[in-house]
């Protein structure tokens, strides 16, 4: 499960996402549309900022906008910036690899073998699933409605 801090995140994201066009955002303003603690999200832009993702502008018609193109930011990088790894079990995760003290053999660990399966599969639906892919969907699926 992904932790309350990478779910802030990412609905962050997707409203700075949503109003790319609109210039810098005040904290307060996206605290309160995405009904997100306001103390809790200057932490959580401050993460971002220095991950290269977003920047900040102070003053008059200040606030955060993106560093990077929203086509370009993926949920992948997201949750790994907030929560770590992605993978199960540690000895299947690509950054932050370490070897499970129970396993006997790694390179024949069927358990093991499992899990970077899924790990692959996740991973790579996390990495193919931009901002801008989000905005889409929820823009698709209003649509249907």
């Amino acid at each position: 499960m992904i932790s309350k801090k990478t779910k802030y995140a990412i609905n962050a994201l997707v409203y700075l996402t949503k109003h790319h066009d609109d210039g810098p955002i005040l904290i307060q303003k996206i605290a309160e549309e995405q009904n997100i603690p306001q103390k809790f999200l200057e932490a959580i832009l401050l993460d971002l900022k220095k991950a290269g993702i977003l920047s900040s502008k102070k003053g008059r018609g200040g606030g955060y906008y993106f560093l990077q193109n929203p086509n370009e930011v993926n949920l992948a990088d997201v949750m790994r910036l907030f929560d770590g790894p992605i993978a199960l079990l540690p000895c299947v995760t690509y950054k932050y690899y370490e070897r499970c003290e129970e396993c006997i053999d790694e390179s024949t660990c069927g358990i093991r073998d499992v899990f970077m399966d899924v790990r692959n599969q996740t991973v790579d639906l996390l990495k193919r699933s931009s901002l801008a892919q989000i905005v889409h969907r929820e823009e698709k699926k209003a649509k249907k409605q």
